[in-house]
């Protein structure tokens, strides 16, 4: 796997391998639930019905997508931010292990 494609862009919706025939829309990444922790790779939001309201937030990994339906708009800044993200990622799993 291309490192730029661990992160998918934001507007991307997918299908996940626990919530059955609820299509998500990612809207965030690397994101952290309230009191908590844990860095998400995602939070979505159902599609179509979109943000409705933080009790609808859905936090996932790259590795809970079972299918993607749609991929978001890509831009160089896009492609940029998402290259930063990754490194960020990769830097904080080095310092963990």
């Amino acid at each position: 796997m291309d490192d730029l494609d661990y992160l998918l862009p934001i507007g991307s919706v997918v299908y996940l391998k626990d919530i059955d025939k609820q299509e998500v829309m990612i809207y965030g990444r690397k994101q952290k639930r309230e009191n908590e922790s844990k860095i998400w790779d995602y939070v979505g939001c159902p599609y179509p019905q979109g943000n409705i309201s933080k009790d609808y937030n859905i936090f996932f990994d790259h590795n809970q997508i079972l299918k993607v339906i749609f991929k978001g708009y890509e831009t160089e800044s896009e492609i940029q931010l998402r290259r930063k993200l990754v490194e960020l990622h990769l830097e904080l799993n080095k310092h963990s292990n």
